[in-house]
């Protein structure tokens, strides 16, 4: 045994270290990072001894390689599981082919997205027997995507860069599962999804999004055939994530956009197949308009809320209950009767029985660990439940499953410790590694905490804020990300600042968030304006980010409903939320805020925490143990200075 764990050392070394293939693959841009050595020897040997593993990887750690490599070297399929999409393109685009450079061989790898990121063959078809349904402005994108489809080895949407984000076309042709009709479907032997599990079949590793492995773990709870193959070991990548996507899958809604998409998709389906409309189809129309009237009285403010008095709603909205779940029941078996089960029509009633049963789940199941909600957006509407704990489950469904599980960020510990994070999460047993950032903190970064401002609950903060917001920006030079944990405070500082700051001036919410991070990293002395969204996942290297201000600490709404539930569950059980559960929270936040800065070994900047409490409660010094290193000051010129000396 100490044999082969001294080759597997020398091997790592062989790989990470100074001459080794990661050096002669990369050129010029290596350097050794001891840390990335040390992680990759942890996620090893827990591939190697089946067990699950806890490793915190401080940012410039090199941690994507530092588990790639150990994944495709233990000869196991492996799950690796990301944050977001543009994470798993990094992977697919950047880090897999470094990799493969390095060892000389690729590994077989797929990377598998939700099924709305695929175009589906038999809708393209459809839509070409019957070019009417398209306007004349759809039409020409129509063939332009019909043409790449024939080309397209993956059918991917990113691969189209001419069609926009939002695109109601794509809508209606794409393989999400609502319309698909999986084995039944007269393309599905030349299907891109088809294809997609082949390829996974065939994988060592599989490359998916957090919210893709949750779609399918549910699928599986549920004894459905899930959209991944069998694996044996999975690493989550922005492991800080996990609870929020799990309470997410594991919960149930549904919403007004589901209901008129149902009604766009029977009335589209009845188009195509040329026939008359049926009954069915009148019920599905009187049932979306009776589930749409229900939701949004329902959700009549803007927000999200807790749904506490479900009883006397539904007696004030009987008959639109009633008629919405007798329409939908009705409709789904009559349209089974109608087609004698065939493909696309038994999908379309599976689908709109779902509905009904999940319409009746919110407001007459038993809600016994879940918190019920309410959420008005625009003009749209959801009812949802979220379970109030997902410790349980993931033990159940994953923990206790899989016999390799590697959870890693950036942010997982809080004062050096994981006990908040494994009591969230569930993991009771696995080993757990803080491996330090490669960056110099006390030389690249200064921490700012002004100890003059009032308390942020006071209505003075924000005004005072603003103005040490536009001293710190003159110091800076732009070049900055100004963070919120409120819509109202973003705007209403921006305001207070716009017509004062020389420097060009993005918020969020005036364009999606890729082409504000574009327009940011192509605007010399930008400053972006930004609420939760940009806490995390957004990486600018060089002189372009020079300074990130957080306006409050980043504690959660606890008039959110699934927040307050939460304080309420821990409370419940003896325990104190505020500092067992807010505190750790908002530390994680700040940590993720915060690593926005420094990306590189060459970046300087300057860190603003606007918040004295930090200062003055007793809960600061947990914030403070859990941040680097860094240099720290509450002199405004000492900031000026740091940045004199860029």
């Amino acid at each position: 045994m100490a044999r082969a764990a001294a080759t597997k050392t020398d091997s790592l070394r062989a790989f990470f270290g100074p001459g080794g293939q990661l050096q002669a693959a990369q050129g010029e841009g290596f350097e050794f990072r001891p840390g990335q050595l040390e992680m990759a020897r942890a996620v090893a040997d827990a591939l190697e001894r089946r067990r699950h593993l806890l490793i915190e990887a401080g940012t410039g750690t090199g941690k994507t390689l530092a588990y790639l490599l150990p994944a495709v070297a233990s000869g196991r399929r492996i799950v690796i599981s990301t944050g977001t999409k543009n994470l798993q393109e990094q992977l697919i685009f950047k880090d897999i082919p470094l990799l493969a450079a390095a060892l000389g061989r690729p590994p077989r790898v797929a990377c598998v997205k939700g099924r709305n990121n695929y175009a589906c063959r038999q809708r393209l078809d459809d839509l070409e027997t019957q070019p009417a349904l398209l306007t004349i402005a759809e039409l020409e994108t129509y063939r332009r995507i019909r043409a790449w489809a024939r080309e397209s080895e993956l059918g991917d949407r990113a691969e189209l860069d001419f069609l926009p984000e939002n695109s109601p076309l794509w809508e209606r042709l794409n393989a999400r599962k609502e319309i698909c009709t999986a084995q039944k479907c007269p393309a599905f032997g030349d299907c891109f999804l088809t294809r997609l599990r082949q390829r996974a079949q065939e994988a060592d590793l599989i490359v998916v999004n957090h919210h893709l492995f949750f779609a399918d773990l549910t699928l599986k709870q549920r004894d459905l055939p899930g959209v991944l193959p069998p694996y044996e070991a999975v690493v989550f990548d922005e492991a800080h994530e996990l609870e929020e996507v799990a309470g997410q899958y594991f919960g149930v809604s549904i919403s007004t956009h589901q209901l008129q998409e149902l009604a766009r998709d029977a009335e589209a389906w009845v188009r195509l197949q040329v026939i008359a409309e049926g009954p069915w189809l009148t019920r599905v129309q009187h049932a979306v308009e009776s589930g749409t009237a229900l939701l949004l009285d329902l959700a009549e403010e803007p927000g999200r809320f807790e749904l506490k008095e479900r009883t006397r709603f539904l007696e004030d909205h009987q008959g639109a209950y009633r008629r919405l779940l007798d329409n939908l029941r009705a409709a789904g078996n009559e349209l089974l009767a109608a087609h004698d089960s065939a493909p696309e029509p038994e999908t379309l009633a599976r689908r709109i029985i779902d509905l009904a049963e999940r319409a009746e789940l919110l407001l007459e199941g038993d809600e016994t660990g879940s918190v019920l909600w309410h959420e008005r957006r625009g003009r749209g509407a959801i009812l949802g439940a979220t379970p109030i704990e997902v410790a349980d489950l993931l033990e159940e469904n994953l923990f206790s499953r899989c016999d390799t599980v590697i959870l890693t960020s950036a942010t997982l510990a809080v004062a050096g410790s994981f006990d908040y994070l494994r009591g969230r999460l569930g993991l009771r047993h696995g080993s757990e590694r803080s491996i330090p950032s490669a960056f110099d903190y006390e030389r690249q970064a200064l921490l700012y905490i002004p100890d003059d401002l009032p308390d942020p609950r006071e209505p003075e903060f924000v005004p005072q804020a603003a103005e040490i917001i536009a001293a710190l920006l003159a110091a800076s030079q732009g070049r900055a990300f100004v963070l919120f944990t409120s819509h109202e405070q973003m705007r209403e500082t921006y305001q207070r600042l716009e017509a004062k700051l020389p420097f060009p001036l993005l918020l969020q919410g005036e364009q999606p968030r890729h082409l504000l991070l574009e327009r940011f990293r192509a605007t010399p002395q930008a400053v972006l304006f930004a609420t939760s969204s940009f806490w995390q996942g957004v990486d600018v290297q060089g002189e372009q980010l020079s300074c990130v201000i957080v306006h409050k600490l980043p504690f959660a709404s606890p008039s959110d409903p699934v927040t307050a539930a939460r304080i309420r569950a821990v409370n419940e059980a003896g325990g104190q939320a505020f500092m067992e559960f807010q505190v750790p929270h908002a530390v994680l936040a700040l940590k993720q805020g915060f690593g926005r800065l420094i990306r590189s070994s060459r970046d300087r900047g300057v860190l603003a925490l606007l918040d004295g409490r930090i200062l003055r409660q007793r809960y600061g010094p947990i914030f403070l143990e859990s941040l680097p290193r860094y240099r720290r000051t509450g002199r405004i010129d000492e900031v000026r200075a740091f940045f004199a000396g860029d």
